[in-house]
C-alpha cells in the first residue's frame, strides 16, 4: 500500500517516546521516568533528574523521620494530661482536654502521616520500576543520604519491603 501521496505535515515527528523496558537496562535514550513529562533527553537532563531522585529518596526518609517526632511528641503530651476529669486544680490550659480527646485527634494525623509515607514509598518503587540502573542507584543513594541525615535515631532494619 502506498501512502507516499498522504500529506503528514500536520504531525509532529520530532516528538519524543518514552522508552518501557521490563528488563534491566542501563540505556537512557527516550527513558522517561514515571510521567510522560519527565523525559531523558540528554547528558544535562539525565543528571538533573537523577538528582531530583536522590533528593525524592532523601526526602521520604525526612518524612518519616517527621513522623516518628510527631509520635513521640504526642506521647509526651498525653503523659503530662490529666486522664480523669477536670476539677478545679487541674491547670487552666488543660481545661476540657484529656487524653482520649488528645488521642483520638493524634490517631488521625498519625493516620494521615501513615497513608503519605505509604504513597511516597510506592511512587519511589515506581521509580526503582523504571529497570533503570541509574535511576535504581539514584533511588539506592537517596535512601542512603536521607539515612545518613535523618535516621540517627532509627534501627537500620526495615519492617516493610516498599515502606
Amino acid at each position: 500500500m502506498d501512502h507516499s501521496h498522504m500529506d503528514h505535515s500536520g504531525m509532529d515527528m520530532s516528538a519524543h517516546r518514552c522508552n518501557m523496558n521490563m528488563l534491566f537496562t542501563w540505556n537512557t535514550q527516550d527513558l522517561c521516568i514515571v510521567f510522560r513529562w519527565w523525559h531523558v533527553s540528554g547528558t544535562l537532563s539525565l543528571i538533573i533528574s537523577l538528582l531530583a531522585v536522590v533528593a525524592l529518596g532523601a526526602a521520604y526518609e525526612a518524612l518519616r523521620s517527621a513522623s516518628r517526632r510527631y509520635e513521640t511528641f504526642v506521647d509526651k503530651r498525653q503523659e503530662e494530661l490529666p486522664n480523669g476529669p477536670v476539677t478545679e486544680t487541674t491547670p487552666f490550659l488543660w481545661s476540657g482536654r484529656n487524653q482520649v480527646e488528645v488521642s483520638k485527634r493524634a490517631h488521625v494525623l498519625k493516620a494521615v502521616l501513615y497513608a503519605v509515607q505509604s504513597f511516597y514509598a510506592f511512587m519511589l518503587m515506581l521509580l526503582f520500576m523504571t529497570y533503570n540502573g541509574w535511576v535504581m542507584i539514584a533511588v539506592t543513594v537517596g535512601a542512603f543520604v536521607g539515612y545518613l541525615v535523618f535516621g540517627n535515631s532509627t534501627s537500620a532494619t526495615k519492617d516493610g519491603a516498599c515502606h
